[in-house]
């Protein structure tokens, strides 16, 4: 391979600034931060700024080697602009940002201007993804924003996935992460981890495990999670053994991902855990945060669609009947298939099938990179 020149060897790498407005549930900041990190061990340079930092405190503790983190305040005063602007999910970067970017194209070339939307299996997103949006008025005006949606099709963005992913998998040592979070499973014992909104019916998990009598340790995240499954064990009282609680503190997202990999079923939510539960190829019941026009039966119904795909009929109908009931879209009554050894074991096979296929596709921040290229 040719010697790079002293001009190639010499060329600062790309720099990206990432905006990120923390709404609640910390699923904004989760993405951004991955999506960060990402881009950094790819040799960007990325500056992360966002209003309210205090999950990066537990999430990312360490931090990042190329990320900076930077407050998004209202008395910020901004560098100029870098090669690339982010804008996660519209949160409209600050009108001083947008007249810096509008100032640099007059002078020669401005920021590619990205609007990364939220994910989903919709048929809006394929006609919505990489579409223009010219900027005719405000601080903006005369730039483009161009409108950058996640998916799972190759006419999408793609997902979030780190190069390595894959290779971490292969090695990863079970037996000691749970060691390592004080998790003694004991025989025959299922691990089942527990990440929900409020709401959930956590209640009709726990009679369920408990209906069919096999052993079972319920690892609960901070919150929601970990006060419902709390009440909804009570009843059973104290000498019952065969299913207990294991309450969680905030896992950085590195030991996030291994309990996804270690349990033997996942119970998440939102979009930054539903993404790392297809990853670990593991069987799980994802709930999607719930609008008050219904808009998320139709979004989950979408996914299931994609992903049961090439799924046997009785193994579609087990996660189609948890994932209803996990979204409080069926009858509270109706019956629920037992999450037996035969059961875990085809809804994770259908699981793993579905993150191959989707692993065979580039991740989100490869295409991002070869769309920035093709812009600049």
């Amino acid at each position: 391979m040719p010697a790079l020149s002293n001009a190639a060897a010499s060329t600062p790498s790309p720099t990206w600034d990432v905006f990120c407005r923390v709404v609640d549930n910390f699923g904004d900041i989760g993405v951004c931060w991955r999506l960060a990190c990402n881009l950094a061990e790819r040799g960007q340079r990325v500056r992360l700024w966002v209003d309210d930092a205090t999950a990066l405190r537990w999430m990312a503790p360490g931090g990042h080697h190329g990320v900076d983190v930077a407050a998004w305040l209202s008395t910020t005063t901004f560098p100029p602009p870098g090669d690339v602007v982010v804008e996660a999910f519209g949160c409209d970067p600050a009108p001083a940002f947008l007249a810096a970017m509008a100032a640099a194209a007059e002078g020669g070339q401005p920021p590619v201007w990205i609007n990364l939307e939220y994910l989903s299996a919709e048929p809006y997103v394929e006609r919505s993804h990489a579409l223009a949006s010219p900027q005719m008025s405000g601080p903006a005006r005369g730039l483009v924003k161009w409108f950058f949606y996640p998916g799972f099709t190759p006419a999408t963005g793609g997902l979030l996935r780190e190069p390595a992913l894959q290779a971490e998998q292969a090695v990863f040592d079970r037996a000691a992460w749970l060691s390592a979070r004080g998790i003694a499973l004991r025989a025959d014992e299922r691990l089942v981890s527990v990440f929900c909104y409020p709401g959930a019916p956590v209640e009709r998990l726990v009679a369920s495990l408990a209906a069919d009598g096999r052993p079972a340790v319920l690892a609960t995240a901070p919150g929601a999670a970990t006060g419902a499954v709390r009440a909804a064990l009570a009843p059973l009282g104290a000498g019952w053994s065969a299913l207990r609680q294991h309450a969680l503190p905030w896992l950085a997202q590195p030991d996030f991902d291994r309990l996804l990999w270690a349990a033997d079923l996942n119970f998440v939510r939102g979009e930054d855990s539903w993404v790392r539960a297809q990853w670990a190829g593991r069987p799980f019941v994802w709930q999607a945060y719930a609008q008050d026009d219904g808009a998320h039966g139709a979004k989950i119904e979408a996914f299931l669609d994609l992903a049961l795909a090439g799924a046997p009929g009785d193994v579609a109908g087990t996660i189609r009947g948890w994932t209803a009931a996990w979204n409080a879209l069926d009858d509270p009554a109706a019956p629920l298939t037992a999450w037996t050894p035969e059961t875990l074991a085809s809804a994770g096979a259908a699981t793993r099938a579905w993150r191959d296929r989707l692993a065979g596709s580039a991740d989100l921040v490869a295409r991002l990179l070869a769309f920035v290229r093709e812009k600049r």
